[in-house]
């Protein structure tokens, strides 16, 4: 297996359209772009504890209702129960849901699919802020470009 260095990752041009995408994906989702980002690096760690939740964190904004709110809007669900006896604490996995977003966002920015431009299926085609107006546009730009 031949190992990726900096210029596959940039001839892949992944990280062009992530700002947009991002921002897509959060808004849609009702997610933070930090929480996005956090559930990202989770999901990259696959099993993980609140520690290991906690060391994640740190190069986030403060939020100290953030674990609460990805437990209960089923972002993280439990894997394995602690038991008081052997099992000391839980361990936690991203969500089926968060997997699926993740997996469409990876899609999105290989080009493999489209943001959504129905108002039925992005809020942010609704035009309700001037960022709205913007983004939207943004987004048409990034559905164009086949070179993602």
């Amino acid at each position: 297996m031949k190992k990726l260095d900096a210029s596959d990752l940039k001839n892949l041009n992944l990280l062009k359209h992530y700002r947009i995408i991002r921002k897509w994906a959060s808004k849609n989702n009702d997610l933070n772009e930090a929480d996005l980002e956090l559930l990202i690096y989770l999901d990259c760690i696959d099993l993980f504890t609140k520690k290991d939740f906690e060391a994640g964190v740190y190069s986030y904004s403060w939020d100290n209702r953030r674990w609460s709110r990805l437990i209960k809007n089923n972002w993280i669900s439990i894997w394995r129960n602690r038991n008081r006896t052997t099992q000391k604490y839980n361990i936690y996995k991203v969500s089926f849901k968060g997997k699926q977003l993740i997996k469409r966002i990876y899609r999105i920015m290989l080009g493999e699919e489209d943001i959504p431009t129905s108002k039925r299926r992005n809020k942010i085609i609704k035009g309700d802020s001037y960022i709205d107006k913007v983004l939207t546009t943004s987004i048409y730009n990034v559905n164009k470009d086949k070179n993602r």
